[in-house]
């Protein structure tokens, strides 16, 4: 039987914090003067009182969470946040309509960065930060921001955790799991830190630096700027998000030994190993291709070529260039790139290289087994066979992925667009890349999908951010049952 009380409890609890979110873009509006400072405080005001009569009503029951109510959680409070995060923009106008606005806000949260807006730089200052900030919760997660500084679940915190986390493993730096949150946030919050400082250093305004640090170590892509990342016209600051990029890609887990000084642990990681070779590999492709062939000069084939591979690798989104120009080998080098993704335990979306490299082994390992049936050839990751439970687990997964993957660009080709938007469109969703290609390219929107769609590429969005299993397990009937 699940255990609704607890389950509208934390959704309570998890609400105040949102408020306390939607008050920093309340601060943003006082700091610039804006007119709609009023509309934010009636935003922050109904999200804390939603938050704390569901909270109240249910304080005196313990918080014990078992694995249903776990995927409930983590999958509701997700939709919850995006929908009370559209209230700063209906509210303040910003946006008009709730099906715009809800796709913008789960948009931010699971850091896609797929945008309706056409004019982002008429935006109030307050609006654009709270875009960033909804990329920047849900980067690391809201549920492991959650255990990180709220201290009442005391029972099932796992639960949420494992369903939450991105990946095929959860790695765990401390016994207890909220220090384990702790430290991740601790890191993400260095991270985000340093690229703000250094953005600065580079001319950067201070707004523009910390709004698109958030976005950055979130690999969320939105931006304050039309353009993008192209708007300044600066390597020095191309090159400093390329970086970021690069690390908010990285197992949060292993950024944390690199920053106690045991750097060892990174390079012996195959994943890590496995995540550099890609980058290097499909960078050097992409700047031969802008260099021999489209007329780049060498410095500059490197510097747009290692931006664009890196930011659709890691599922950031951002763009330097309209890629969608440099023809059709390298666009559809870019499409290949949308179902890679970051390391397990990043920000980044996608498949995931570890299970990319655990595909690609154990392939390896069939083609062997053909040639000596009786051999027993175990996959091995860092150097310890992995269970086939886990290589079962990924095959599914990247089956599964691909499985909805086809459904979905059934159903929005079935809208009337092209197959080359309607790849574009699904594949940018359910990897929380963003931009796609086609009508969803770098230099356009989702302004134009009817409600149906912008409401079905928001539910991609979802599955995406939650890797499937999570979202989609509460559409079997075993899930209800005892």
């Amino acid at each position: 039987m699940i255990n609704i009380r607890t389950v509208l409890r934390v959704f309570g609890a998890l609400l105040m914090l949102e408020s306390v979110a939607m008050a920093l873009a309340l601060l943003v509006s006082f700091i610039y003067s804006e007119k709609h400072s009023f509309h934010l405080f009636l935003s922050v005001a109904i999200t804390f009182f939603s938050g704390f009569v569901l909270h109240s009503a249910f304080r005196n029951d313990e918080i014990t969470i078992a694995r249903r109510e776990g995927y409930i959680i983590v999958t509701g409070s997700w939709v919850l946040f995006s929908l009370f995060g559209t209230l700063p923009f209906l509210l303040t106008g910003s946006i008009s309509s709730f099906t715009d606005a809800f796709f913008e806000t789960m948009s931010g949260f699971t850091t896609t960065g797929a945008s309706i807006l056409s004019d982002i730089e008429s935006m109030p200052h307050s609006i654009l930060f709270w875009r960033s900030i909804t990329q920047w919760m849900g980067g690391m997660g809201i549920i492991v921001l959650s255990l990180a500084i709220i201290g009442e679940i005391k029972i099932g915190n796992f639960q949420l955790f494992a369903a939450e986390v991105p990946g095929v493993t959860k790695d765990k730096l401390h016994p207890k799991l909220k220090e384990t949150a702790k430290r991740l946030w601790a890191i993400y919050v260095v991270f985000t830190s340093s690229e703000t400082i250094l953005l600065v250093a580079g001319g950067m305004s201070l707004f523009d630096a910390v709004c698109h640090s958030f976005t950055t170590m979130a690999t969320g892509g939105y931006s304050t700027k039309n353009a993008s990342i192209a708007a300044f016209e600066s390597p020095y600051i191309h090159a400093v998000i390329t970086l970021f990029m690069f690390l908010a890609g990285i197992n949060f887990a292993l950024a944390y030994f690199a920053l106690k000084g045991n750097f060892k642990k990174i390079l012996n990681n195959d994943e890590f190993r496995f995540y550099g070779k890609i980058c290097i590999t499909f960078t050097v492709i992409v700047s031969a291709v802008l260099w021999l062939r489209n007329g780049y000069s060498p410095l500059n084939s490197i510097i747009y070529g290692s931006f664009q591979v890196i930011s659709i690798i890691t599922t950031t989104g951002f763009a330097t260039a309209n890629y969608e120009l440099w023809g059709s080998f390298l666009l559809m080098v870019i499409f290949l790139l949308m179902f890679t993704g970051g390391s397990t335990g990043s920000t980044g979306g996608g498949i995931k290289m570890l299970r990319l490299l655990i595909l690609t082994r154990n392939s390896r390992q069939e083609l062997h087994r053909l040639l000596h049936p009786n051999a027993v050839l175990p996959v091995r990751i860092n150097g310890k066979a992995i269970l086939p439970t886990l290589i079962n687990n990924v095959l599914a997964f990247v089956v599964l992925y691909f499985l909805v993957t086809g459904i979905s660009i059934a159903i929005i080709s079935l809208m009337g667009y092209d197959i080359q938007t309607s790849f574009g469109a699904v594949a940018a969703s359910l990897g929380n890349i963003g931009p796609g290609i086609g009508d969803v390219g770098p230099v356009e929107n989702y302004s134009h999908f009817p409600v149906f769609g912008k409401l079905y590429l928001s539910f991609l969005m979802l599955v995406g951010r939650l890797e499937l299993f999570t979202v989609l397990i509460l559409f079997t009937g075993s899930f209800y049952k005892s």
